[in-house]
């Protein structure tokens, strides 16, 4: 998706928004194993920007830990926005060596 500065037709870089009601929370740095993990929010976060960092991470939020080979996606240098209940999600990497950046917003 592209984004243009309406006064001049150019075109801008897209980055990402947050709702401004927002705050920020906190940040975590986990190194991943090959065991599935959970999420340490503090209290009063709604959302989280998760990023992997070295290796891909897979997630899952149904109730069930994920698999090196079972559950979403969240590939090598990128990261996703989740919103959804922070005390369920569970967490995993396919391979050694995955580092997950996590801050946190209420």
């Amino acid at each position: 998706m592209s984004l243009f500065d309406s006064r001049n037709g150019q075109k801008v870089q897209q980055s990402a928004v947050f709702h401004a009601a927002l705050i920020p929370l906190g940040y975590q740095q986990i190194t991943a194993t090959g065991t599935a993990f959970a999420l340490t929010p503090p209290a009063g976060a709604r959302q989280a920007r998760i990023g992997a960092e070295a290796q891909v991470i897979r997630w899952r939020d149904d109730g069930t830990n994920p698999t090196a080979t079972t559950g979403n996606r969240i590939t090598a240098a990128t990261e996703i926005d989740y919103a959804g209940n922070l005390a369920a999600i569970r967490l995993i990497t396919e391979v050694a060596g995955g580092i997950l950046n996590v801050s946190y917003y209420g």
